[in-house]
């Protein structure tokens, strides 16, 4: 009696199925849609990054230290 209450708990309708698999699906595009998203702010805001000054003055400050002794370049 109880092995044939568990095996009938136990069986899964394809009308169950689907709808858990529509579920599950509908939470992963809306986390593919955030993450979307997020990668045009995050270009955006480097490209805006890119055109200001202080990303210049960055580059013309560094120095070349590669011509010590410790590199072998005489």
């Amino acid at each position: 009696m109880y092995i044939n209450l568990l095996s009938k708990a136990l069986v899964v309708t394809t009308t169950q199925l689907t709808m858990i698999l529509i579920a599950v699906a509908t939470i992963f595009i809306v986390f593919i849609l955030i993450a979307i998203v997020k990668m045009y702010r995050l270009k955006a805001e480097n490209r805006k990054l890119m055109e200001t000054n202080a990303f210049k003055d960055v580059d013309e400050s560094y120095k070349d230290f590669t011509g010590g002794h410790l590199y072998s370049d005489q």
